[in-house]
């Protein structure tokens, strides 16, 4: 079974909650960014990592605006499912932007990244990294992936929405990106059963085919 869950932020309580404790071997529990374990580079971190890729299921994430994008982009990448993944320890991997995956028959469109809210609070290369924002070419690969499935999947994973949506849940924002722009024609020309994001820290199902994910963990019934 798939299952979604939103920002964790280095906090060890949702995968200790009892929820997390029901996971069987073989499911796979999807972060929509802001994993927040890979910072700093501490023995402490290390050994949250090493715990987490010890689970007996699978932890797959997508990062966010809370990650260490320069200490993500250094594990070693390798093919998972049909997509490139890092391999951070043991069952614990990232999910590349503008990857593909098939899980247990359905197909996963990731895609990382996001704009940081309080970026005049940041430093760069300590608390915020420039590459948070995707290239052209990462848009581009996300968009010839998803035209290699036909332009369908049944679900999208992401940490920032689209910038409708993200108009819509924050009416008096005036934020526009290329992610946004991308993200909204990505839900123009896709079809999914599902598009799951956390950069809301809201639990709120957004109809017709929207999750917003925080803390609660849910099943994926594609």
């Amino acid at each position: 079974m798939i299952y979604l869950t939103g920002d964790t932020h280095g906090g060890m309580e949702r995968f200790q909650s009892k929820e997390a404790k029901q996971l069987k071997k073989g499911d796979t529990l999807i972060i929509c960014g802001d994993f927040g374990f890979i910072w700093d580079g501490s023995k402490g971190e290390e050994k949250h990592l090493k715990w987490l890729g010890k689970r007996r299921y699978t932890i797959a994430f997508v990062e966010g605006t809370h990650d260490n994008l320069d200490r993500l982009a250094a594990y070693p990448e390798e093919e998972w499912n049909g997509g490139k993944i890092h391999r951070i320890s043991g069952n614990l991997i990232h999910l590349m932007r503008g990857e593909c995956y098939r899980v247990e028959g359905k197909t996963i469109f990731a895609f990382g990244g996001g704009e940081s809210p309080d970026i005049e609070l940041r430093r760069e290369g300590e608390s915020w990294w420039p590459q948070e924002m995707p290239t052209q070419e990462e848009i581009a690969h996300g968009e010839e992936s998803l035209a290699q499935l036909g332009n369908r999947v049944d679900l999208i994973v992401t940490h920032e929405c689209s910038g409708r949506l993200y108009r819509f849940l924050n009416p008096q924002g005036e934020r526009s990106n290329l992610l946004g722009a991308f993200f909204d024609r990505v839900s123009e020309s896709c079809e999914y059963r599902l598009w799951a994001f956390g950069s809301c820290h809201l639990d709120k199902r957004i109809p017709p085919k929207t999750r917003a994910l925080f803390q609660e963990i849910v099943p994926f019934e594609g």
